[in-house]
């Protein structure tokens, strides 16, 4: 499996020394790099990424939240820290590793390692069973809902609805919205009389 990586990082130096580690690690495959958060999460979605490295110094105050928020929408998703300068640990909770800026080539290789095994374990646990969020997702594509009325109804974004359906096609490889019908109904997830609501 491969890990696809963005680096979030403003400064191209440590981009470039992130960037070299990466490829060559073995099943890490560095995707895009970003040199600010603004487009982040459309990159995700785009480059279907697992994993994002980011400087938490990019994320002005009203944007601290911003790896809690992504997770949320892209549940794949494993996030890095790259500290560059002090940063308050409390802030540091929310992401799943640490990179420090003297950390040495073999420890940096260790920490992102830790993270791509832990991307493998969730990828093979995910090819079992769909999350709560995707069944719910599933249900309403098998209704024929479009994804802006799913997203209005869940009260999430468009892209979040599109991460998920990209999801519930990896699990279950069903890509036709008429497949995804059968499969629900199949599961006992809806009841034919559904369907064409």
């Amino acid at each position: 499996m491969s890990n696809r990586i963005i680096i979030c990082e403003a400064s191209e130096i440590i981009t470039t020394g992130l960037y070299e580690i990466l490829q060559g690690m073995a099943g890490c495959d560095v995707v895009a790099r970003l040199d600010n958060p603004e487009q982040l999460g459309e990159k995700i979605l785009a480059c279907d990424a697992n994993m994002l490295i980011i400087n938490p110094i990019l994320l002005g105050h009203s944007e601290r939240n911003l790896p809690s928020q992504l997770v949320k929408e892209h549940p794949q998703l494993s996030i890095i820290a790259i500290v560059t300068t002090y940063i308050d640990p409390s802030l540091l909770k929310s992401y799943d590793a640490v990179i420090e800026i003297n950390d040495s080539k073999p420890k940096i290789i260790n920490k992102i390692g830790q993270i791509v095994k832990s991307n493998d374990k969730k990828e093979t646990n995910d090819d079992v069973e769909l999350s709560k969020r995707e069944i719910d997702v599933l249900v309403a594509v098998a209704k024929g809902m479009m994804n802006k009325e799913i997203a209005d109804q869940m009260n999430i974004s468009i892209h979040t609805v599109i991460s998920h359906r990209k999801n519930i096609t990896r699990k279950t490889g069903i890509k036709s919205v008429s497949g995804l019908t059968v499969y629900a109904l199949l599961n006992n997830l809806i009841d034919e009389n559904e369907v064409y609501k």
